[in-house]
């Protein structure tokens, strides 16, 4: 036999309209409203005929309940959200605190999500880690101080005197009251706040009985301190779990504390993936005859970066020293790369005397022989002398003061030469 309970509620029948439904619930709001009444059990049927409004009036939840009736809405028949639905609406999980719906699905429920072995889960608590890049290369030991919520030890998380306290009354047990305030025609907005005669634990106990420690409350705030392991190579945003290290609640199981690394920008190094990333600037003498470089390394070693003489050094390549990058994580006997971009600095103009350019010119080999056009002659050309470009003279900067984008320094290319197999390796 189909279940009509909802529509019994609103007094229509299974095939009513939604503008029947609508009607129907207004003409019953008015009686039953929270704002009009007092006691309980009519504010208990107010919520339940909430509940029968919203479900019926949604065209999805409508079809999974006639065709599963109210086992269908819990178990979620397909659709998903009803759950959260009984749970706003009845403070705190299906059947929680009797009535129509705890008749319905019996026994109390807990809030939040189910823990191992079936246990409910105290919620998660984030902790961001502020770490440096060198941390991330050598790994380390800190310890953190964590603000939480403990059982309190006086009343062994009870909330006062041994076998004393008994079920709140004004909030049925639930720790929560909700009230229902009207946001519109037909539409109602749900508040729920911890019920202040109880604490919030669903527990109520006399002035004589209640636990002086957390004043009822079954818990306390304390700061534990945590020591957190950061192995070599992780990296910014990895996130290191501390199961059951967070806030405790009676009868449910400790929340994890989620620590997230968070890596502040180095001087010297930039991090990709595996591999560290930096740039130097060498003059234009070192670019041609060799150079010899020292790099403090993250672990305070001193690298000295070698090209040899003839080796040569040219702004569009990229060069890597071989394993001198981050350690992998979970083999940090393994490393990446140390990749190493150059700047040249070439000398001002009119740096030195026309006889030592062209004897500069005899050491790097003739010019490329002029090649014109067909049909030109040296003396038809006109010269066009190249002058170090103004932006703001020439009209190439933009509304924000900035370059055109034409206008590219070395490292806005830098990305387009950081591909596997196009580097070169730097000899020590």
């Amino acid at each position: 036999m189909p279940d009509t309970t909802l529509y019994d509620l609103l007094g229509v029948r299974p095939n009513a309209s939604d503008a029947d439904i609508k009607k129907a619930y207004r003409k019953m709001a008015k009686q039953y409203h929270p704002d009009k009444n007092t006691d309980e059990a009519q504010n208990e049927k107010f919520k339940e005929m909430s509940f029968a409004y919203e479900v019926l009036t949604d065209p999805q939840k409508r079809q999974t309940y006639d065709r599963g009736g109210m086992q269908a809405l819990k178990e979620g028949g397909g659709a998903q959200g009803f759950e959260d639905v009984f749970e706003h609406l009845f403070g705190g999980g299906m059947g929680m605190g009797g009535g129509f719906f705890g008749n319905m699905f019996g026994g109390g429920g807990m809030r939040g999500g189910m823990g191992r072995g079936g246990r409910m889960h105290g919620e998660d608590t984030v902790f961001p880690l502020n770490v440096t890049l060198e941390d991330l290369y050598k790994g380390k030991t800190v310890k953190i101080s964590i603000d939480k919520t403990v059982l309190c030890s006086q009343c062994n998380g009870y909330g006062g005197k041994s076998g004393a306290g008994g079920r709140c009354g004004q909030c049925r047990g639930s720790g929560v009251r909700v009230t229902l305030r009207p946001i519109g025609p037909g539409m109602m907005q749900q508040v729920q706040e911890e019920c202040g005669k109880c604490r919030g634990t669903g527990n109520d106990f006399a002035d004589a009985d209640r636990c002086k420690k957390c004043d009822g409350k079954q818990t306390v705030r304390e700061k534990k301190l945590q020591e957190i392991e950061v192995d070599k190579g992780r990296k910014h945003g990895d996130k290191i779990l501390l199961r059951g290290a967070g806030d405790q609640k009676p009868n449910v199981e400790a929340g994890d504390v989620i620590v997230v690394l968070q890596m502040a920008k180095h001087d010297t190094f930039d991090r990709e993936g595996p591999h560290l990333l930096v740039k130097m600037d060498v003059d234009l003498v070192e670019a041609l005859c060799g150079m010899h470089r020292p790099l403090t390394h993250l672990d305070g070693r001193t690298l000295m970066v070698t090209r040899k003489p003839g080796q040569l050094i040219t702004p569009t390549d990229i060069y890597t020293v071989v394993g001198e990058g981050m350690p992998i994580y979970r083999n940090p006997t393994e490393h990446g790369n140390l990749i190493v971009k150059f700047t040249i600095n070439f000398p001002p103009t009119n740096w030195t005397s026309a006889e030592n350019i062209k004897k500069l010119e005899d050491l790097l080999g003739p010019k490329p022989a002029l090649s014109l056009p067909a049909g030109v002659s040296l003396a038809d050309a006109e010269e066009a002398a190249l002058h170090e470009l103004d932006p703001a003279a020439h009209g190439h900067a933009n509304h924000s003061g900035q370059r055109s984008e034409a206008y590219h320094d070395d490292e806005d290319e830098e990305g387009a030469h950081g591909a596997p197999g196009g580097v070169r390796c730097a000899t020590q």
